[in-house]
């Protein structure tokens, strides 16, 4: 893999779910040695610290529909602006969550610079409700809808008016707990979607043969991967929010990111839901760093 310029980005927000904690998972990841794993790789890494949020903020009881919204609103308006500045400025942005909410801010910020881009969402969950569909209200089972022009309106116009990916160049693999509302919407929009069913009756070598491929036949120009570490088995990553057993297994989830490495198709990355409250002594944060790992270049031999 070429050797890139990196800036890592921290969002400390665990407003768009109910359990706090996973605003420490940006430092849980980099205690795991994030910069170091990099840098060892070759990679040029800058860490541009944490976007600031205000941890005083509770959900309020008029927006029971979408919690912590102007919190998650002032968040991800920061993050989109600071992932458009480092694309502009020919770096790779790799931002560490905090709760998958901060999706929303991080594909807001590439879509300014990309016409055509393509996700990779590697995940238990689909994510896309809306405040209709949500049983919970919380935000971060929210990001993919809002990216393709679904929902609040606030949510969907932040950083740049409208849609920020086309619903045919998102790929979702790892999927095993979607909500009825998001089954119509999967089929209704023609969204990819590889569930667990299809890696244990196919393989993980041929469902990434075939999102890739996929994504190239879109003729996409950047690939940002969201990876949500509960798509891996709770055995795996305990450190998690809303664990979902029968996942993705470790030795599936390095070569993923190995076959990605090798595709040269990655133009950004996501890491979140790391939990350390939930986690068994970091245990969730160093297997994301061991990913990353991955995704960047290093081999087995």
């Amino acid at each position: 893999m070429k050797k890139l310029s990196m800036s890592i980005v921290g969002v400390s927000l665990d407003l768009g779910q109910s359990r706090r904690g996973v605003d420490m998972g940006p430092s849980a990841i980099r205690y795991a040695g994030v910069v170091e794993r990099l840098e060892a790789l070759g990679h040029q890494v800058t860490d541009e610290g944490d976007i600031h949020i205000d941890a005083r903020q509770i959900a309020e009881p008029g927006e029971a529909k979408l919690k912590n919204l102007s919190e998650v609103l002032k968040a991800n308006t920061n993050l989109a602006l600071k992932v458009e500045t480092v694309v502009k400025e020919g770096r790779f942005p790799l931002v560490l969550g905090g709760d998958h909410s901060v999706a929303i801010g991080t594909l807001a910020g590439l879509s300014v610079n990309y016409k055509n881009l393509g996700v990779i969402w590697y995940d238990a969950h689909a994510d896309l409700n809306t405040s209709e569909t949500s049983p919970s209200g919380n935000i971060h089972g929210m990001p993919l809808a809002v990216c393709i022009g679904l929902g609040d309106e606030r949510l969907v116009n932040l950083h740049q008016t409208g849609r920020k990916v086309n619903p045919e160049n998102i790929v979702i693999i790892g999927a095993r707990s979607v909500d009825p509302g998001e089954r119509i919407l999967i089929k209704e929009q023609g969204i990819k979607v590889y569930t667990m069913h299809e890696i244990d009756k196919f393989g993980m070598t041929a469902v990434m043969q075939q999102a890739i491929a996929y994504l190239k036949e879109k003729e996409v120009d950047g690939v940002h991967l969201s990876l949500d570490l509960d798509a891996l088995d709770p055995l795996y990553t305990p450190g998690v929010g809303t664990p979902v057993p029968g996942g993705i297994s470790y030795r599936e989830s390095h070569l993923a990111m190995e076959m990605l490495e090798e595709s040269g198709l990655i133009t950004s990355a996501e890491f979140v839901e790391v939990n350390p409250i939930l986690d068994e002594q970091n245990k969730t944060a160093d297997v994301a760093v061991g990913l990353m790992g991955s995704l960047f270049g290093e081999k087995l031999l």
